[in-house]
């Protein structure tokens, strides 16, 4: 058996499509342009190339695009000062501040400054409070692209035995909330692996939907996965051989359906930023 490829360029084709949509809607029954600042600080290559790809997609899509790109030695007052015109701002419905920032900088600070109705990261602790509770919120866009993979792909949730490894607040925390929720793509039974669970080969053999968040380049090996398991990989590394992820390459021989790298949850992630960010301009136009 050779797993059934779950290719995240093409769901988030699908998805980009209805966003453009609702954005040329938007515009032509009531005049709302979505609006997204992304601000970046210092020159950190990676996270320029990802911004750089928000802005193309903002642009394909017919989101107005606010660019705030700062120096290395920006102040934390600046910054600040920066969020809260960017708060201010009618014509901006999501504010994104890009991660990693200088060491200069308190991140948690700059982050809860963030007007939590423009967080289209959800990663305000009010963001993640409803996430918790089961209320409306923006959701994290990696989290919520693995579950557009997996409803898209027509995985079954709904009491599945669901296995995370990774208990980052980015992904494994939220996506555990996202998935044991009463809601569609969702109401599974989920279990949390991370560096002191004594035995993970035990848990991930459980799993129906395994989904590898460790950082650890092909940390999931074959014969940790149950046959005819669906497997998600969020990791991502750069190494000698090329791109890989947490999952060894053996698991497609053992799995139903699995996600590539690259090419699988990565691009759902600005995607779901992008939906994020239309619901948003929704939200403050009293169109939701």
């Amino acid at each position: 058996m050779t797993a059934q490829i779950i290719s995240g360029k093409k769901i988030s084709k699908e998805i980009k499509a209805e966003l453009k949509v609702e954005c040329e809607e938007l515009k032509a029954k009531h005049n709302v342009v979505p609006g997204l600042a992304v601000i970046i600080v210092g020159e950190d290559p990676a996270s320029q190339v990802y911004v750089k790809n928000k802005r193309i997609t903002c642009e394909k899509l017919g989101i107005k695009s606010f660019s705030h790109d700062l120096p290395e030695d920006t102040s934390e007052a600046k910054i600040l000062g920066l969020i809260d015109e960017l708060n201010n701002n009618a014509e901006v419905h999501g504010i994104l501040v890009q991660l990693p920032l200088p060491k200069h900088i308190n991140d948690e600070k700059v982050l809860m400054a963030i007007d939590p109705e423009k967080d289209v990261d959800g990663f305000h602790p009010m963001n993640v409070g409803k996430l918790v509770t089961g209320s409306p919120a923006y959701l994290p866009c990696t989290p919520h692209g693995c579950i557009q993979l997996l409803l898209r792909s027509g995985i079954e949730t709904s009491g599945a035995e669901v296995v995370i490894v990774g208990r980052s607040n980015i992904v494994g925390k939220p996506l555990a909330n996202m998935l044991f929720q009463k809601a569609v793509g969702a109401n599974a039974t989920v279990t949390v692996c991370h560096t002191r669970t004594k035995d993970v080969a035990f848990h991930t053999k459980r799993a129906d939907i395994l989904i590898a968040a460790a950082g650890v380049p092909k940390y999931i090996k074959a014969d940790m996965v149950k046959p005819g398991a669906v497997v998600i990989d969020v990791g991502i590394h750069r190494t000698d051989d090329g791109l890989c992820g947490d999952v060894d390459d053996a698991v497609r021989e053992v799995a139903s359906h699995i996600t590539p790298v690259p090419g699988g949850v990565g691009p759902m992630t600005i995607t779901m930023l992008m939906m994020n960010t239309i619901r948003s301009a929704k939200v403050h136009n009293n169109l939701e």
